[in-house]
C-alpha cells in the first residue's frame, strides 16, 4: 500500500472510533444478515429514510432462518412505501438461493456474495468488510467523492477502474470494520457533495481538495418528469377490497393493485360509486397521475379475468405489498 494512504486509512479508522454513526440500528448486532438487508435498502435511499423500515423489517424477520419462511408477498408488504421494488424482489430470490443452497447460512465468499441477485462488488465488499471482518473495497457515491477530493481530480473524469483501484489501495486491512463505516460517514457528515465541512476532516492537510472545493448555495433543481397517468378503480365490501396481483414487468411489479378501470367496466354497474380521488405521486424519474374511482360492493364477487386477484380481509391488508400512495387510500377507506 502507498505509505501515505496508508496514513489514511488509519485516520479515518480512528476518525470513526471517535465520531462515527454508532447508533445507526445495522451496526449493533451486526451480522452478514443484517448488513445485507441495510445495505440492499441504502442503495438510492437516504439513512434518515432507512432507519424506520429496516427496524421494522428486522421486527418481523429477525435472521436469515426467519426471512428464509417468508412469502414474496410477505417481504413486498414490508418493504411497503420504501420504493425501488426491485430491491425486495431480489431480497426474495437471494434468500431462497441461501435456503436451497447454503442450508440458510449466509454465504462467507466475496464470489458466492457477488452472484446474488441484486449484490454488487461495493454492497458485496461491505459484507466481507463489516460482517465478515475480511478487508474489501467498496465505492458507493460517497466513497468516490472522498477519493476525487483527496487527489483532487474531477470525479467525472475518472475511471470506475482508477477508482476501485484507488479505493482497494485505501482500505485498512488492519480494521477493516471502522474504515469501512468510516469512508462512508465522512462522505455523508463532513465531505459533503457541496460546502463540506473541512475544519472538521481528519485528511485535511493530506487531502489536495481541502478548503478549495467551491462553496455553493443549494438551489432547487427543475427536474421534468413524465407523467403517466392511471385510471384505477377500487372495489370494496364492508369487510374485504379487491386488489389484482401486478404481474407485469412494470411499475410497481408484483405489488397489490386496485384494477385498472377499463378492465372492470363491465362490473362497475353493479357497484356503488362512494368516492373519486385524483392524486399526484412523484416517483424518481416520474410522476403518477392516479384516477381512482372507489366502489361499494354488497358481496365479494367473482370476476372474470386471467389476472390474480383476492378479496383481501381489511384487518389483513398489512400483510400484502401495496404502493405506498394505494396503502394510504385504504388506510383512510
Amino acid at each position: 500500500m502507498n505509505k501515505n494512504f496508508h496514513n489514511i486509512s488509519r485516520q479515518i479508522s480512528q476518525w470513526y472510533l471517535e465520531h462515527g454513526r454508532h447508533d445507526l440500528p445495522w451496526r449493533k448486532k451486526v451480522t452478514p444478515y443484517r448488513i445485507w438487508i441495510s445495505e440492499v435498502m441504502l442503495q438510492q435511499t437516504q439513512v434518515k429514510t432507512v432507519i424506520p423500515y429496516f427496524k421494522n423489517f428486522i421486527r418481523k424477520f429477525p435472521n436469515q432462518k426467519k426471512l428464509s419462511e417468508a412469502s414474496e408477498d410477505q417481504i413486498l408488504a414490508a418493504w411497503s412505501g420504501l420504493g425501488f421494488y426491485r430491491r425486495a424482489r431480489n431480497i426474495f430470490a437471494t434468500k431462497e438461493i441461501i435456503r436451497e443452497t447454503y442450508g440458510n447460512k449466509f454465504p462467507k465468499e466475496f464470489n458466492q456474495i457477488l452472484d446474488m441477485p441484486g449484490i454488487g462488488k461495493s454492497t458485496a465488499g461491505a459484507i466481507m468488510s463489516l460482517a465478515y471482518l475480511k478487508p474489501q473495497p467498496i465505492l458507493d457515491g460517497n466513497v468516490k467523492r472522498v477519493i476525487a477530493r483527496l487527489i483532487k481530480k474531477d470525479l467525472s473524469s475518472l475511471k470506475e477502474t482508477e477508482l476501485w483501484k484507488l479505493s482497494k489501495e485505501l482500505v485498512d486491512e488492519d480494521d477493516c470494520f471502522s474504515y469501512t463505516q468510516g469512508i462512508m460517514d465522512l462522505g455523508a457528515t463532513v465531505c459533503t457533495p457541496s460546502n463540506p465541512a473541512c475544519l472538521d476532516c481528519p485528511l485535511n492537510t493530506q487531502c489536495l481538495s481541502a478548503f478549495k472545493v467551491m462553496q455553493t448555495k443549494k438551489s432547487k433543481a427543475v427536474n421534468v418528469k413524465k407523467i403517466l397517468p392511471m385510471n384505477l378503480s377500487l372495489i370494496q365490501t364492508k369487510k374485504a377490497i379487491l386488489l389484482v396481483k401486478n404481474e407485469t414487468n412494470s411499475i410497481w411489479s408484483n405489488l397489490w393493485l386496485p384494477f385498472e378501470s377499463s378492465l372492470l367496466k363491465d362490473y362497475v354497474k353493479d357497484y356503488e360509486l362512494t368516492a373519486s380521488q385524483k392524486i399526484r405521486h412523484e416517483l424518481t424519474h416520474r410522476s403518477l397521475d392516479l384516477n381512482l374511482n372507489v366502489y361499494l360492493s354488497s358481496k365479494e364477487s367473482e370476476i372474470e379475468t386471467n389476472q390474480q386477484y383476492r378479496w383481501i380481509k381489511k384487518d389483513r391488508i398489512r400483510e400484502y405489498g401495496l404502493p405506498k400512495p394505494i396503502s394510504q387510500i385504504i388506510n383512510e377507506l
